[in-house]
């Protein structure tokens, strides 16, 4: 079959069945076994000189249409430990063991499954019709995302070294943005993300007893408090960052002083030397707080996850998105500013040394929304990724998520 690089193509049923299938059958990170080997089978199907267990479980498709430029184009396929609250028909019941052996619910509550089909989608269209492209289509399909783990794992096996190297990597993210809407945002786009473990260590006491107690869950609380002030008294008026405690856990009884405490921090910021001096400051006040309280022995702080700041190239953007707006119309292609999500699709681009083209995919059904920019106020009431209720309308999404990665790579792969 023979299309034009603007034309929207309806997605076959198979898809749609497709992405059914993989949103009910979700897979944590580094343990996507069963999603890697159903995209090796399309991909192979298709032509793609496939290789599997990259980074662990992550696939990569290779398809060589003659000179030109190579072109990366990244899907995420993991899922989270999130109980599925949809009601759907399609929904996922499934239950697994972590890495920490604890059972938890699986579902794709971020829309990674979407991703997946969607590259899929796309890998047939352009691998049947191969006359509006000329180049080199390396397609990713990377695990662990939402560890942050994922993409820097391909990196180091080898990815830009047992693979062609991009010249441009592209890739999309589901949100909760009207479907049939594509949004994106140059320069800084996502933040940065690091979320650190601190362990504090008192002495333990009877609860009667407190004069025998270094008590940990004062200096957590003190801890707590003080970090507040981080962002608000050291970090510039002008700059954007947040931090939060989001877990604090200490002792197991009213009347028994535990023996230490530990605390959960999320920093998010889009410059590398806020991240640097908030990073500084939380070391300088997690240890002074031990030493005022005399803990007995240091505090420790350990990095769990860290995403880099996520930077589009402004001229790779525009010529993605005017690619977009010419097929969609202009009033589709928004601005969404820069958003405190994170993700660890720039590895990829700054690893290979090649700008990075990344965008949202409006997944949410377009009645909800009045105005459908970014001022409207469904925005702050539908599910959003993450939510044990968030789940995309099947289309226009899929259809859109399909041919804005065909008309992108077309856009960066042109015949000559």
């Amino acid at each position: 079959m023979t299309s034009s690089v603007h034309e929207t193509i309806a997605v076959d049923l198979d898809l749609i069945d497709l992405y059914k299938d993989l949103h009910g059958n979700p897979e944590l990170g580094f343990h996507e076994h069963r999603t890697s080997s159903l995209v090796e089978g399309h991909l192979t199907a298709l032509g793609f000189d496939t290789t599997t267990g990259v980074g662990t479980t992550g696939v990569v498709g290779v398809l060589k249409n003659g000179a030109g430029p190579t072109a990366l184009l990244r899907a995420d396929m993991d899922a989270l430990p999130v109980r599925e609250e949809t009601g759907l028909d399609y929904a996922s019941t499934v239950t697994t063991t972590d890495d920490q052996g604890k059972t938890v619910s699986v579902s794709h509550a971020c829309g990674h499954d979407l991703h997946t089909t969607c590259l899929l989608g796309a890998a047939r269209i352009l691998s049947q019709d191969t006359t509006t492209w000329s180049g080199t289509l390396v397609l990713v399909f990377q695990p662990a995302e939402e560890l942050g783990a994922g993409a820097q794992a391909m990196v180091d096996d080898g990815l830009f070294e047992r693979f062609p190297k991009p010249d441009i990597v592209l890739g999309q993210h589901v949100s909760l943005l009207p479907a049939g809407t594509i949004a994106g945002h140059a320069g800084p786009s996502y933040a940065g993300s690091d979320s650190l473990r601190v362990r504090l260590v008192g002495k333990g006491a009877h609860g009667s007893m407190p004069e025998n107690s270094v008590d940990p869950v004062v200096m957590a609380a003190e801890t707590v408090l003080r970090l507040q002030t981080v962002i608000s008294r050291e970090v510039p008026s002008t700059a954007t960052a947040v931090l939060t405690v989001g877990s604090i856990h200490a002792g197991d009884a009213a009347n028994v002083i535990p023996g230490e405490a530990e605390l959960q921090l999320n920093i998010r910021s889009y410059d590398a030397g806020v991240r640097q001096r908030i990073l500084d400051s939380v070391d300088r006040i997690v240890q002074g707080e031990a030493a005022t309280a005399g803990a007995p022995t240091p505090p420790t702080i350990t990095e769990t996850e860290h995403f880099p700041i996520v930077v589009n190239d402004p001229a790779a953007l525009d010529k993605t998105l005017d690619a977009f707006a010419e097929w969609l119309g202009t009033n589709k292609i928004l601005d969404p500013g820069a958003g405190a999500g994170s993700e660890d699709v720039g590895i990829l681009a700054t690893s290979a040394g090649a700008p990075l083209s990344y965008w949202l995919l409006g997944g949410t059904d377009p009645s909800l929304f009045t105005t459908g920019d970014m001022t409207d106020p469904a925005l702050r009431t539908v599910p959003s990724n993450h939510s044990p209720h968030y789940a995309p309308v099947i289309e226009p999404t899929l259809t859109i998520g399909v041919n804005a990665l065909v008309i992108a790579a077309r856009t960066w792969l042109p015949t000559p």
